[in-house]
């Protein structure tokens, strides 16, 4: 396939794999690209010499195009953008924070930027900043999330309306089928995050892939909002924040509660029961932890057949 997406990104698929912390290091990211797709290696949980080093050990494993996925929130972001900038990184996915800020030193360097969003606010101020795509990130998926609760089948043709920028669709994208249905919203590509979580080449512990397999729907829930709203799989610490909010828990309250370190807990170190385990409600729908390889065929093969199958029926 050949459109907007594959020709910014000089790639053979419009799939494109999330920066989720925890779990995109260099090895998932190189496989991506390595079978078509565009890998993203997702800074977020990273210090900047981890960061560096996985940019470098992901140019030794492709010769494809591959990128950073950059939350602009970061505290040492100024630190990332230093080390993106010196590496030669051409792909950078910003998210949580004002695009405006860091576009045009990305655009003087050579750089594509893509930012997502939540809502058509944040879309129409993106492409004002000058970035390159929009990702809009619908409530269904992973990890962190926007407040809107606005689902990606609703979110994607908002944003369309409102941008002429290339529009990659992300939330509940987990199979060629749903591939399709974003392509058919008016989406250009897919951002696919909770399936490569659950990939035999991420970096998540594999008690945290085998979670997520097991999970049903409605196992998740976007809880949090008055910090950063995220997305996680019921477990023991998912019950704490319940009974704080039953209680009436302030925000300094919440805050205490989560402290530091709970996402790498779950998802790196496979503590199923304190962690925070961030995963989209997609994850229901896996039963496998499989190749990246046999992801990227199962996705093109299942789009393929979708596709065949809507031009084959008619009103």
């Amino acid at each position: 396939m050949q459109n907007r997406i594959t020709a910014l990104f000089g790639i053979r698929y419009p799939i494109i794999q999330g920066g989720m912390i925890w779990n995109s290091g260099w090895e998932l990211a190189s496989a991506v690209s390595n079978h078509g797709g565009l890998g993203l290696i997702g800074s977020g949980s990273m210090y900047p010499h981890i960061l560096e080093e996985h940019i470098q050990k992901c140019k030794k494993a492709t010769q494809k195009p591959f990128g950073v996925n950059l939350p602009l929130i970061y505290p040492q972001v100024n630190d990332h953008i230093d080390i993106i900038i010196k590496e030669g990184i051409k792909i950078v996915f910003s998210s949580a924070g004002n695009p405006a800020k860091w576009t045009p030193l990305f655009k003087e360097h050579g750089i594509k930027v893509v930012h997502v969003v939540a809502n058509t606010k944040f879309a129409i101020k993106s492409e004002e900043s000058g970035v390159d795509a929009i990702v809009a990130e619908g409530f269904e998926a992973g990890g962190h999330n926007g407040r809107e609760e606005t689902t990606t089948m609703c979110l994607v043709p908002l944003v369309k309306k409102v941008t002429t920028l290339p529009l990659i669709a992300a939330g509940g994208i987990g199979s060629g089928r749903a591939m399709a249905a974003a392509m058919a919203l008016g989406a250009d590509g897919v951002q696919v995050g909770s399936r490569f979580a659950a990939s035999k080449e991420s970096s998540g512990h594999t008690r945290f892939k085998e979670r997520i397999i097991e999970s049903k729907d409605g196992d998740t829930m976007l809880t949090l909002k008055e910090l950063i709203p995220v997305r996680l799989l019921h477990n023991g610490f998912f019950e704490k924040v319940q009974q704080a909010y039953t209680r009436g828990a302030s925000k300094e309250e919440l805050q205490e509660l989560l402290g530091r370190g709970r996402a790498k807990k779950g998802m790196f170190e496979g503590d199923l029961e304190e962690g925070e385990l961030e995963i989209g409600q997609i994850s229901a729908l896996f039963d496998s932890i499989d190749s990246v390889e046999d992801i990227m065929k199962s996705f093109v093969s299942e789009y393929n057949t979708a596709i065949s199958e809507l031009q084959s029926t008619t009103l």
